[in-house]
Formats: C-alpha cells, structure tokens, sequence
C-alpha cells in the first residue's frame, strides 16, 4: 500500500484530501500546526509539527512515505499588519518548504505535488485566461513566496531525486470553505440585497472535489512530472451569475441591484476594501486545457453539483448550530 504525506491536513483542502485518498485505499499520515493525538482520525494518522519553518523536524514523520502533497502554507492576508509581510511568507512558504524537501527522508519519495496559486500569475485577468505558458507576473508578498516555493521545489526535487508536480488553483470552494465565501453564502441567505446585477466579469473558480482530484491524478500519473498545471471547474461565472446558482441551490431568489462599477470601486477605496471588491468586480479566468490534454483528465465535478454542495454544507451548519 503506497503512503502519501499531506501538509496542512487540518485545513480545508487538507481535510477533504486526506480522507478521499484513504478511502482509495492509500496509507495517509497527514501533518498539523497544533497538538493532536496521533489518532485524530479513523482514515489516517494524523501527526504534529507545529509551526512550519527552517526547524521543523520531519524525520518520523517521513519513514515509509512513498509520495508528498504540500499543502501547508501561510496564506494570504486581505489586510496584513506585519512589518515586513514578504520575509514572514518566506519563512514559511520557502524556507519550511526547503526544510521538508532537504530531510533525510525525502530520499525516498517518489514525486512531491507542491499545491501553489493561480496568485503567481497576477490577481486579474485582460484579454485573455492565464494559461501554464505564460509568464509569472506575482503581485504580493504571498504570490512572491509561493513562486519561489514553487522554483526551490523542482530544483530540490532534481538534486534529490524526486519527481515533482506543480498545481496553481484559484478560488476553492466547497463544503467546510471560509471567508468571503461563507459571507456570500451568509448575505444571499439572508436575503441582503448585493449590488453587482451590472458588473460583467468573468472568474474561474474550483471546487475543492475537483482540486483534490486532480491532485490525486497527479500523484501517480507519468505524464505530470516536472509539469506545472491550472485547475478549475472549466465553467467560467461573471459575479452575479455566480450569486443566482448560490441562490438557487438555497432555493432563494439572489436580489441584486444595478449600482454602476465605477461606484462601487470608488466606495471600496473609501472604506479601504479595494482588493476585496476588485474580487467581486474583476476577471480572473484560467485555460486548463493544457491540463486537461495533458492528464487526459476532466473536472469530474460540475460547478452547479459543486455549489449545490457547498450550500448543503451550510445550510447543515446553520441548522446544527
């Protein structure tokens, strides 16, 4: 039976990732920031290793694991106060990544699937998706250490011996999902009236059933090594189409009103919520058919099936609270 060690199994991708590949028949020993016993899950083992850095120790951890998904990472921060953000992106999106990849233990593995951001291509798109040709063009401290991460990855993974695999999705989404996507979720079932009904963007999101299947892909496929590939639902929404399958699914009716999005971005910048709108009012699209031919691989989840569920999720919580 191959074992596979997932970083961050405690976060939202993680969580899902871990269990899906023990229900496959994989050994999963999956690793977290915080203390838990070793038996935290029925699925897989689950093992401390506090903050990830230039001292964690992975060696243990490491013995008999035949594949790694990389996941843990600190993410972006909407509005962060640190001093110097890009040297604490770095401490851990780098330097914790090389100090993983350098233990004695990674020797023996056989490929790393390093789970990026569509971020290292910029945080909008113009006349054209991103696709896995172009260019990185990183924006922020967080996309700047994740294009790094991802560099130090293939070069270690060359020294070392090990395949090495790339993934840079967008928007994840799906049951156990956070921020401002639980505030959508929380504001169209309310019934709060959202004003985006003229913004005409497009964005490519994906479902995190979808992301984990084609992390599971790559973990054994010939064809991802040394690949770096886009992910998404590939079905692209403008905003408010987006807010009327939310709506939909909880059986609502999305109530949008027609402000000009000239207005609203004058108002973002006012209330210093300008990187938050531009989400909401910008297009970010990604072309995965490089990904797609490559893997001869499709989204196995649609984005209306994908949403349905996030909202059973929710709809779930509510009721249990």
């Amino acid at each position: 039976m191959s074992r596979v060690l997932v970083t961050g199994a405690t976060g939202f991708v993680g969580r899902h990732l871990c269990n899906s590949l023990a229900a496959l028949g994989y050994g999963v020993v999956g690793t977290t920031r915080s203390t838990v016993s070793d038996s935290a899950s029925e699925n897989y083992e689950l093992r401390t290793i506090g903050d990830i850095g230039d001292d964690a120790d992975w060696g243990a951890i490491l013995e008999g694991v035949d594949y790694v998904v990389h996941l843990a990472a600190r993410v972006h921060v909407m509005r962060d106060v640190e001093r110097d953000p890009l040297a604490k992106f770095r401490r851990v999106n780098v330097r914790g990544t090389e100090q993983l990849l350098r233990s004695e233990g990674m020797r023996k593995v056989k490929r790393v699937v390093y789970v990026s951001t569509i971020k290292v291509h910029g945080d909008l798109t113009g006349v054209k998706p991103f696709s896995s040709s172009d260019s990185p063009s990183p924006s922020d401290p967080y996309a700047i250490s994740k294009l790094e991460a991802e560099s130090l990855v293939q070069e270690i993974g060359a020294e070392v011996g090990f395949d090495t695999t790339v993934i840079r999705p967008p928007l994840v989404y799906g049951p156990g999902v956070g921020g401002n996507f639980v505030r959508l979720l929380n504001m169209i079932g309310k019934g709060i009236p959202l004003p985006f009904a003229l913004v005409k963007n497009s964005r490519s999101l994906v479902s995190v059933q979808n992301l984990n299947d084609l992390i599971r892909e790559c973990l054994t496929n010939p064809s991802a090594a040394g690949e770096r590939f886009l992910v998404s639902d590939d079905q692209d929404v403008s905003t408010p189409e987006l807010l009327r399958v939310i709506a939909m699914a909880m059986s609502r009716q999305a109530h949008l009103l027609p402000v000009p999005s000239a207005i609203l971005s004058f108002a973002a910048k006012l209330l210093g919520r300008s990187t938050e709108v531009s989400r909401l009012l910008g297009s970010l699209q990604v072309d995965i058919e490089a990904t797609k031919r490559t893997l001869d691989w499709q989204p196995p989840v649609s984005m209306t099936d994908g949403i349905q569920s996030t909202v059973a999720w929710y709809q779930e919580q509510l009721t249990n609270a």
